[in-house]
């Protein structure tokens, strides 16, 4: 397949409540569309994971973010602006719920209990490319079962989650992931700052 034909298939997927395993800028992902609950459901399902846990989104810009939590902290613009490594920040307030007009909200089962969102720009444009075209954010976890170690090239995915997703994006696709997980920053809307993971 030609780059463009597997974006196409990754979108078209993803746009039909799928789930795909793909490479991210830190490791292979496995996503699915973050406002749709059952696409969701089934990320937790092929993890064997309790959705009580909440997961990493990506996100193409500030503007998408933007509609997705109810307000950006100042730093959080300029913390992108600086940043040079995959960096995920959990923002406050996050918005679910079902279709409203025209505006999708996030998914209630990508979101954690007390209504955070951990949402990232990822460094790799061929994963901004596909949120940007998707029109909504995209769903991140790591490519394991849950417990077990992350892996850290496709050939150490196990073939069980392999199976499990309904499109593979081929190895081909460099996305230049660094093989470790991003960093994680916590911010609150009173500027306060709080370090997850270095």
């Amino acid at each position: 397949m030609k780059p463009e034909e597997i974006l196409g298939e990754a979108l078209r997927v993803l746009r039909e409540g799928g789930t795909i395993l793909y490479p991210t800028d830190t490791v292979w992902g496995l996503g699915c569309d973050a406002t749709n609950p059952a696409a969701v459901a089934k990320i937790f399902e092929i993890k064997r994971r309790p959705d009580s846990k909440s997961l990493v989104l990506l996100a193409s810009d500030l503007d998408m973010i933007a509609k997705y939590v109810k307000e950006i902290p100042s730093i959080a613009v300029d913390l992108v602006e600086v940043n040079d490594a995959p960096m995920t920040i959990i923002y406050p307030g996050a918005i679910t719920g079902d279709e409203q007009g025209d505006r999708w909200h996030l998914a209630h089962n990508a979101v954690a209990d007390d209504g955070t969102v951990g949402i990232r720009i990822p460094m790799a444009d061929w994963c901004k490319n596909v949120a940007y075209k998707l029109g909504r954010p995209l769903v991140s976890t790591s490519a394991n079962i849950s417990g077990e170690p992350t892996p850290q090239r496709f050939s150490e995915i196990p073939q069980e989650i392999k199976d499990a997703v309904d499109f593979v994006v081929p190895p081909s696709i460099d996305t230049q992931s660094t093989g470790k997980a991003s960093q994680i920053i916590k911010l609150g809307l009173g500027g306060e700052v709080e370090i997850i993971r270095k």
